[in-house]
């Protein structure tokens, strides 16, 4: 397996970085984690090399995270982070592209995939409704304490963000559109995005779908971490 480090431009010219797994498999899963996350954060080196057993994977930081760029605008402008890293894989001529993305990118997995045609399938995990409308209880145990046992000084001293002020929009309200297969996952205990906004886009969406929700399950990242094994085999049997 190869890992390699690579920065990409957006559109409106912000620095996107990435980490690229290439075992030369010809399918490729492209792999957002949500805020205050990044690609080298010890839980998404993790996930990114489960996934790389099996298929070539990119990892990215979104702007204002880690080592890419800018601010981070909480989905009004990632669609173009997004955009560049499909951009990427497409030139390297992988058949397939799947988008696995975690809390608010779990948000951009939809918002990406509900405009893109290039997107062969999609899980969301932990993926809000509407952004305006998470509860992001930070204060309960379930919250607090995973962030503690996840601290991380380089990661969260790395994080940009730009007043929650821009135009978002809402996943529940492109769900519809999205054609390729998607696969919802949830923890029934999260406390920063509750199940019922995975559901409410498992049970809008028109596309071929599954949701998956996890008995005292937390939040995004957290569902790998706590049920690997059950996590991991619900992923691969989508994927395959």
């Amino acid at each position: 397996m190869v890992n390699f480090s690579y920065n990409l431009i957006t559109k409106d010219r912000i620095k996107i970085a990435l980490n690229h797994y290439s075992n030369n498999h010809d399918e490729v899963v492209i792999i957002m984690p949500g805020w205050c996350m990044t690609k080298d954060s010890e839980a998404f080196v993790r996930i990114s090399e489960f996934f790389a057993k099996y298929y070539d994977v990119i990892c990215m930081d979104f702007r204002g995270h880690g080592k890419s760029g800018g601010m981070y605008t909480f989905t009004s402008l990632e669609l173009m982070d997004v955009d560049a890293v499909v951009r990427y894989a497409r030139k390297k001529n992988y058949k397939k592209i799947y988008l696995a993305g975690f809390s608010l990118g779990g948000a951009m997995a939809v918002i990406y995939g509900s405009k893109s045609i290039f997107i062969d399938k999609i899980i969301a995990v932990s993926a809000p409704a509407d952004f305006d409308k998470i509860e992001n209880k930070m204060w309960k145990k379930e919250a607090w304490g995973e962030t503690f046992r996840k601290f991380e000084i380089d990661r969260f001293i790395s994080i940009r963000p730009y007043p929650v002020i821009l135009k978002k929009i809402k996943p529940i309200d492109v769900i519809e559109r999205i054609k390729a297969p998607t696969l919802f996952i949830a923890g029934e205990n999260d406390p920063t995005v509750y199940s019922w906004h995975t559901k409410a886009l498992y049970d809008k969406a028109n596309c071929s779908k599954q949701y998956k929700e996890y008995k005292d399950g937390c939040h995004a990242e957290d569902l790998f971490l706590h049920f690997e094994d059950d996590f991991s085999k619900l992923c691969l049997d989508w994927l395959n």
